[in-house]
């Protein structure tokens, strides 16, 4: 029974590296001021990181459109700054710790900065993540430009009504009437011009014997 005392030890010691092992740290980042929703070109915007363990330290990282992540920066619980290339300062970002808060600060936003922030935490050879805050530019529609209309000339672009295309059935109508004209016509003239022939002969004859008998009577 003399070593029940250090088995009792040993037992806690144990249940309690289960307990850790075992917790769940929550995390949450989000925009300092909850009214906003998009960032604007060159604001100053503060991201908070909540957790309910501030003895790791946390870690910010943005993932950008493409899929990459990014270290920003490593805030200590002492707090201590670490951003990247291993600086203690940096000339997009600020970082500290208030109260139960770690804040990352984009000094001015622009559109490299675009992307999802995380915050993480290393506890116990393990990584927790916090959902991701969105921080992208508002999407803008642009209108399509509209197209003047374009300015016509009469017989140029703009098609006049009342030229239309020939009617083929049309064409053989006329073509038909004007060889039945021909038909018609040419013996009717030449009639004519024979009718008229044989009244100038009748004539000129009847002139002729009208003055053979005025000759016979003198």
């Amino acid at each position: 029974m003399a070593g029940s005392p250090a088995w009792l030890l040993l037992l806690a010691l144990g249940l309690c590296c289960l307990g850790i092992q075992g917790q769940e740290y929550k995390m949450t980042a989000r925009f300092s001021d909850s009214s906003i929703t998009h960032p604007r070109l060159g604001q100053r915007l503060v991201l908070e990181c909540l957790t309910t363990n501030d003895d790791s330290g946390v870690f910010w990282v943005r993932l950008d459109k493409d899929g990459t992540l990014h270290f920003i920066v490593f805030i200590s619980s002492l707090p201590r700054a670490t951003f990247e290339g291993n600086k203690k300062t940096s000339t997009r970002f600020e970082a500290t710790k208030s109260r139960d808060f770690y804040q990352l600060v984009v000094k001015s936003f622009m559109p490299q900065d675009e992307g999802n922030y995380f915050c993480l935490m290393n506890s116990n050879r393990m990584l927790y993540f916090s959902p991701g805050q969105p921080a992208f530019f508002p999407v803008t529609t642009t209108a399509a430009p509209t197209t003047p209309a374009p300015t016509t000339q009469r017989g140029i672009t703009e098609k006049d009504p009342c030229l239309k295309t020939p009617n083929p059935e049309t064409i053989k109508e006329k073509e038909l009437n004007f060889f039945c004209d021909i038909f018609i016509w040419v013996p009717l003239a030449g009639a004519c011009l024979l009718l008229i022939a044989a009244l100038a002969v009748t004539i000129r004859l009847c002139q002729q014997t009208r003055r053979r008998r005025c000759r016979c009577k003198r």
